[in-house]
């Protein structure tokens, strides 16, 4: 995919109306810290075109980027960051449940997890929340240049086995650092993307 042109168009906060595209939306869910601006901006080869932070929790608000004026990424707010208010928590969850419920457009969820760490008890709450909404999660295990390629197959099983994926569920390795999986991910959704326009 070459990326001619990636822009922050719409920003929904909890109040907002979520807006009616006509163009296919890739969704991109984890819980904070996670690095979900870090794949966005590597995958659009972009530094800061979402903003990364040292300080989980960041992102409040459902970002809409339009890219190539075909397609959307549509990063959502991170979940299970303990410093927000229980309230706080709650009123993201029915932002997210509200927009996979009604977005016309979406045809592609991923779902972010630490590929060093077993998936929390919230990651497992998100992937079945996506499944209840219609759509099979695809994971994305990042951070996979902080573990030994020995290790690899070991803790994609794990994070297989917590989640209760199926076999042919897809799971995709990735590094915001070596930008190992990038190919792999841009495939697919060029595939997805590509069907959805048929």
């Amino acid at each position: 995919m070459v990326i001619k042109n990636a822009e922050l168009e719409t920003v929904c906060g909890v109040t907002s109306k979520l807006p009616i595209n006509q163009a296919v939306e890739i969704a991109f869910a984890g819980k904070s810290n996670v690095g979900k601006s870090s794949l966005i901006n590597g995958l659009l080869n972009r530094k800061a075109l979402a903003r990364t932070s040292s300080q989980p929790g960041k992102t409040q608000t459902i970002n809409f980027y339009k890219i190539n004026d075909d397609f959307y990424f549509v990063d959502l707010p991170g979940y299970g960051y303990a410093k927000v208010s229980a309230s706080e928590r709650e009123k993201w969850g029915k932002m997210i449940e509200r927009y996979l419920n009604t977005s016309k457009q979406l045809k592609l969820v991923f779902l972010l997890v630490d590929i060093r760490h077993e998936p929390s008890a919230n990651d497992k709450m998100m992937y079945d929340w996506v499944v209840h909404s219609g759509f099979q999660p695809v994971i994305i295990a990042t951070k996979a240049d902080k573990i030994k390629r020995s290790q690899l197959q070991k803790n994609l099983k794990i994070i297989r086995t917590k989640l209760e994926m199926g076999k042919e569920d897809l799971i995709f390795p990735f590094s915001a650092l070596s930008k190992q999986g990038k190919d792999e991910i841009w495939d697919y959704i060029e595939r997805v993307i590509a069907d959805a326009q048929q």
